[in-house]
């Protein structure tokens, strides 16, 4: 290893090329982080001193320090997001001053030549700073004032476009922000691959700065060690297809979840990794499990693969896509390491479709039954976590049908935070509790509701709930005398139940009116072709005996819709 402090600009400006290899992340930082460096670089061009402004290091591996022979690029391993942050803020000054040079040094000729670009160089070798798959493509079309590919790095635009907006807004006066990149510092780190662990360096050096995801950590924990040839073959067949699968925007986030439910799986006993340790257990998963690398992560590609269809829409048969849009609506993650292992086994034909869509409807019925209830969810991890296996595939659905109900046997008390709500007291929670501030649920279960057992399916999108009785605490007359002298009563006791609810896009037009008018009215009640709406468009009065009644039946409809196991006897 060679360590030095070193000025970041004369850094730069050798004739040289960083690439960042294929096991490193993509770039990852955001406004924050720009506007954080805009402000250390102005603040340093302000100060009358000659201090230095230092921003980390840039470590790499420079395989000239063992061999001799031609220049070969330099494999960045720590300090991507500042380079490439800083190719962005260059090539927006460069767009600036154009052809002048306002400030000696910093013409639009000499910022590309010197920092962003190998003028005498052709092909991939002509740029400075190359980037993996996802966002080369991007920052070469924009040091070289091109369009835009199609597909181009969602962040390396928007952060490209926030220089570029800031640099617009100081217009000529550069000074203060060229000063302060000229006391740029870094410490240059040349790591020699012969002698150096870029690995264990590579843990260590990312403790600091915007944190790695912990797949980040995992995707570089395997590809790292591997030959260059072999690390090619595995991160185009399997890696970059993953993240291609999930996106700029959801591999950020859902890719360290889907790892969480990944090892979940593979867990024998069920052992559910906490958040900041996925990393940590993956090292263990590997180090314990006799598959080879590429075996390893190929299946680590398929259950991805499942995890798109199920989370990220991305499941072709339209039965099995409407059942995971509804369940994913439920919010409950830890359910996924059980529909990771259905889907597996849907996927080897263990399950129809049918079973399929039959298994995760029993899955939504139960987590929804269990919310309306108000049993408390943390037995839900360790349930779904292990609910596989005891299962008995011989005979799959109807076991996994007993194993629902059985889990309501552990205890003869309705006190089990395992069970599945009955009909009876499902019936009468979802009847008598406030479910308008259910949360997000309340759009999800009067769609449901509506939807339920219709081929021609009513979009909700534009639509919005709507009270029939009104919320408003100071009820018109009319109200008042509808409901009748216990009116106070009512209203605080059935206004936000499933009977007083419905949906509608007449929500503001509708508003305080009273009952007729409401029913009556373009866009009313009568007028609408929601089957909620149905039983209002006779109705003369609409009283607590009215909202009850229509409690009772909607209550009867949702026993229907997040039904229980019907094991045929």
């Amino acid at each position: 290893m060679k360590a030095a402090e070193a000025n970041l600009l004369s850094f730069l400006r050798n004739p040289q090329q960083f690439t960042i290899p294929i096991y490193q992340r993509t770039y990852s930082w955001r406004q924050a982080e720009c506007q954080q460096l805009w402000n250390d670089i102005i603040r340093a061009g302000n100060d009358d001193t000659d201090s230095p402004h230092f921003i980390g290091s840039i470590v790499y591996i420079d395989q000239t320090l063992s061999q001799v022979s031609k220049q070969s690029p330099k494999l960045v391993i720590d300090g991507q997001q500042r380079l490439t942050t800083i190719s962005l803020l260059l090539e927006a000054i460069a767009r600036q001053v154009g052809d002048g040079e306002l400030i000696e040094g910093f013409s639009a000729e000499k910022l590309r030549h010197y920092y962003l670009l190998n003028p005498l160089e052709k092909g991939e070798l002509h740029y400075k700073l190359l980037l993996t798959q996802t966002d080369r493509q991007t920052l070469k079309q924009i040091v070289t004032q091109k369009p835009l590919p199609t597909e181009y790095s969602i962040l390396v635009k928007q952060n490209f476009d926030y220089f570029n907006g800031k640099v617009k807004t100081i217009g000529d006066d550069l000074e203060a922000l060229c000063r302060g990149l000229e006391k740029l510092m870094i410490v240059d780190v040349a790591l020699d691959r012969q002698y150096d662990n870029p690995q264990l360096i590579f843990e260590s050096m990312n403790s600091t700065g915007r944190e790695l995801s912990q797949a980040d950590l995992i995707r570089n924990f395997v590809l790292m060690r591997l030959d260059p040839t072999h690390q090619e073959q595995l991160y185009t067949e399997h890696w970059r297809e993953m993240e291609i699968s999930f996106g700029q925007e959801a591999y950020a986030y859902d890719f360290d979840r889907f790892m969480r439910h990944y090892l979940t799986v593979k867990s024998s006993a069920g052992e559910i990794p906490k958040v900041r340790e996925i990393y940590k257990d993956f090292k263990s998963y590997y180090e314990r499990s006799s598959d080879d690398v590429d075996t390893l992560v190929s299946d680590l590609h398929v259950f991805a693969d499942y995890y798109c269809a199920m989370v990220l829409g991305q499941e072709k048969d339209p039965t099995l896509h409407s059942a995971f849009t509804d369940f994913k609506e439920l919010r409950v993650d830890v359910a996924y390491p059980l529909l990771l292992e259905l889907y597996h086994d849907y996927s080897n034909r263990l399950l129809s479709v049918d079973e399929m869509e039959q298994a995760v409807r029993l899955v939504e019925s139960y987590v929804f039954r269990r919310a309306v209830c108000a049993i408390p969810t943390n037995s839900l991890s360790r349930t779904f976590a292990i609910f596989t296996r005891t299962l008995d595939k011989a005979r799959y659905m109807e076991s996994f049908e007993t194993q629902f109900l059985d889990m309501q046997s552990y205890t003869l008390d309705m006190q089990s935070y395992r069970r599945f709500p009955s009909d009876k007291e499902f019936r009468e929670k979802i009847t008598t509790r406030d479910l308008y501030n259910f949360g997000w649920r309340c759009i999800y279960y009067l769609r449901k509701l509506e939807n339920h057992k219709r081929k021609e399916q009513v979009q909700v999108n534009g639509l919005t709930v709507e009270h029939i009785m009104p919320q408003n605490e100071n009820l018109s007359q009319e109200w008042q005398d509808m409901l009748g002298p216990e009116w106070r009563l009512a209203h605080a006791t059935l206004l936000h139940t499933l009977g007083n609810l419905t949906l509608t896009g007449y929500n503001p037009e509708l508003s305080d009116r009273p009952f007729l008018e409401k029913r009556d009215m373009e866009g009313g009640f009568k007028d609408s072709p929601l089957r909620l709406n149905e039983g209002l468009r006779n109705l003369d009065k609409w009283d607590k005996e009215q909202i009850l009644k229509r409690a009772e039946y909607l209550a009867d409809k949702a026993t229907e819709v997040w039904a229980r196991p019907m094991l045929s006897s």
